[in-house]
């Protein structure tokens, strides 16, 4: 009797591996982080093999702590950190260069050549995205630029290329399978959203051979058998970790949204069959693919967020434990007119600016330790809110409910504070992993674990739900106070 489906979720700071039973509840998990590489200044990066042995020791040791049989698995999905990309040696299998992550900007001369060049319309026109250093496509280049050889062998055929879920599969399938999904296809800045292929204009215009990308197959299908104690088990669903999020969050109706804070803060509205063009700084993206067929989404991302929390305890020393922000917080009635941006690597959405760098505006002889948490803790509701106004007024539709999930989600000072800045109902599930329960879903519903989406969304309900008590006139006020912090920080790039 197939008991579980697993998901391996490839985070930016550690690989995790979920068992989820027939009623999407987690029965059993296992998370191993693995080490950061800062070479330089703005510059981050990952050693592709601690992912792929991290990723395989969170699935041991999660099995055998909660003493799961491999034939006890039905089937595995995998989620992952999605831009952050890995070019590889057809031959030997061997990486030629670290992992660019996507926090990473390194690439922002090349994205400036390319705006400069007059590419950005026909970028945005075709991948749905905005020229941003973030997206794998500039990456590539880069390593293709940078590493001796690389173009000489890119061009020969030599070299293969992919985002993480890629190296996972290349590496579990022992290097037959080269293939991403649609989702992740989205991210790269190379794939033709509209007509559901790698764009071969666009490829040129980057210099990157368009043999070196990965097979685009449906989110939600068999791919290949993962042979784990000698039971083949099928890999049958794939997203990014956004994606697999909304999946995850059941939002399968136009206007659904979910918010995750995570590493960075990412919003998605599903949108449906139509893509849906932002003019408010939003991306057009690839909600998922099945059957060949493709789902939308409109998409905010904010760069820096959990990683907030951990800079503040972590580089700062304020806090001692993640829980301890929502104690300090609550501690002070409010920031005393203290405003942080959260601008370590730039600006996502609405703003796109690259080279805005982290603010802190209103410090005075008198502001307290918990005042500057509760600012911190602060600015990422206040991201988010710019997020879901844009998104809002773009695709026409007013949000009354933000399903949230994520390791912040859990901080109940910040989910009052998001409910009260934004003025929405703001929704919590049970199962906090949404993300890994989103890829979880994609592979079980291929395989028929669950028979259909109408299944899965009965098996998801909210733990608790927060509502909106903040008078008009405080919240303009607020807001006013992070709009002046947030044209500090622009400024303070240009510097």
């Amino acid at each position: 009797m197939k008991k579980y489906v697993v998901a391996l979720d490839q985070g930016t700071t550690s690989s995790r591996a979920i068992a989820f039973d027939r009623e999407g509840l987690p029965a059993g998990s296992c998370n191993i982080e693995f080490k950061q590489h800062f070479p330089k200044p703005g510059w981050v990066e990952h050693n592709p093999d601690d992912i792929y042995k991290s990723q395989m020791e969170a699935l041991r040791v999660m099995m055998i702590k909660e003493g799961i049989e491999a034939e006890e698995i039905d089937s595995i999905g995998i989620t992952n950190q999605r831009e952050t990309v890995v070019v590889w040696d057809r031959e030997t299998g061997k990486p030629i260069y670290n992992a660019i992550v996507w926090q990473c900007r390194r690439t922002a001369s090349i994205i400036e050549e390319l705006n400069t060049g007059g590419y950005a319309d026909e970028i945005r026109r075709k991948t749905g995205l905005v020229p941003d250093a973030y997206f794998s496509g500039s990456k590539i280049k880069w390593i293709l630029d940078n590493v001796n050889g690389a173009r000489e062998k890119a061009e020969e055929g030599k070299l293969a290329a992919g985002t993480i879920d890629t190296w996972l599969i290349y590496r579990m399938s022992e290097g037959r399978v080269h293939a991403t999904d649609a989702s992740n296809a989205s991210r790269t800045m190379l794939f033709n959203i509209i007509e559901g292929r790698w764009d071969e204009e666009l490829c040129k215009i980057l210099g990157i051979p368009i043999g070196m990308l990965p097979e685009v197959v449906s989110s939600s299908g068999r791919l290949f058998d993962f042979e784990l104690d000698g039971i083949k088990i099928p890999v049958s669903g794939i997203a990014g970790d956004q994606q697999a999020s909304l999946f995850g969050q059941t939002c399968f109706n136009p206007g659904d949204v979910k918010n995750t804070y995570g590493t960075g803060c990412f919003m998605l509205m599903n949108t449906g069959k139509q893509p849906v063009y932002s003019k408010g700084g939003l991306l057009t993206t690839v909600a998922w693919m099945i059957d060949g067929k493709i789902e939308y989404a409109l998409e905010g991302s904010v760069f820096n967020a959990g990683s907030v929390i951990q800079w503040i305890r972590d580089n700062l020393g304020l806090i001692k434990t993640s829980a301890e922000s929502a104690e300090l917080a609550q501690s002070v009635e409010d920031t005393g007119n203290v405003y942080f941006v959260p601008a370590f690597s730039g600006l996502g959405t609405p703003y796109w600016d690259m080279y805005a760098r982290g603010t802190i505006t209103g410090l005075t002889r008198g502001t307290t330790k918990a005042q500057f948490v509760r600012a911190a803790l602060e600015s990422l509701a206040y991201r988010s809110n710019d997020v879901l106004k844009v998104m809002e007024e773009d695709s026409g539709m007013k949000v009354s409910t933000l399903r949230v999930d994520g390791g912040a989600s859990a901080n109940e000072f910040l989910m009052q504070f998001q409910s009260d800045i934004s003025c929405v109902e703001i929704a919590r599930p049970r199962v906090s992993e949404t993300t890994a329960l989103g890829a979880a879903f994609l592979a079980g519903i291929a395989t028929g674990f669950w028979k259909s989406r109408e299944e899965i969304t009965r098996t998801l309900k909210a733990e608790c739900t927060y509502e909106c008590h903040m008078e008009s006139g405080i919240r303009g006020k607020f807001l006013e106070g992070w709009a002046r912090a947030v044209r500090a920080s622009r400024t303070a790039g240009s510097i």
